[in-house]
């Protein structure tokens, strides 16, 4: 009788890994991996990130219109794991100063800027609680571009401008950018 039931568990056991290992490394996700990278004049920049989209949606507005990342909130910029920037020299983020390192990226929105934010508590397993606000390294905020076209999924885009870098965040029919220059 004994044996029985830890060969019943054994078997129990062995199909929740196997459905564990499938749900999280042979599916493919929702919202897929995504990487932003910008390299040049010595400047290395890259953004880790998961791509939602928006899938008919209400993306940025009040909580009360049922928006997806309402107004004032806490949003991970993308989905499953934190939002991580890394950066291989002392910078100026939205002119301000910031030392070489990865931190966590995060932003609060609002109708006419997003309030971008650094953040050094970095290696989260997964972005659905906030980070230490206590944490945070710099905030900035980045006026609201209304687009006329509609982007479907979620994209981080880093490109030259103005012997800089710009970071550009675009999701629905809105979009905000960052500076990023060396110090």
């Amino acid at each position: 009788m004994r044996r029985n039931i830890l060969i019943g568990a054994g078997i129990v056991m062995l199909i929740f890994i196997i459905w564990v290992v499938y749900a999280f490394f042979l599916t493919t996700p929702l919202s897929p991996p995504a990487t932003a990278s910008y390299n040049q004049g010595g400047l290395e920049i890259t953004v880790d990130y998961s791509q939602p989209s928006k899938k008919g949606r209400l993306i940025f507005g009040e909580e009360s219109a049922g928006a997806l990342q309402p107004y004032g909130k806490y949003w991970r910029l993308g989905a499953n794991a934190p939002t991580e920037i890394t950066f291989n020299q002392d910078v100026t983020f939205g002119g301000q100063a910031v030392n070489a390192g990865t931190y966590r990226l995060y932003a609060i929105p609002g109708p006419e800027t997003f309030e971008v934010r650094l953040n050094s508590d970095t290696g989260a397993f997964f972005g659905a609680s906030e980070p230490d606000a206590a944490l945070d390294v710099l905030s900035v905020k980045a006026p609201v571009q209304q687009t006329n076209s509609t982007v479907e999924t979620f994209t981080i885009d880093i490109r030259a401008a103005d012997n800089a870098a710009r970071i550009t965040f675009s999701w629905d029919n809105v979009r905000f950018s960052v500076p990023v220059a060396l110090q």
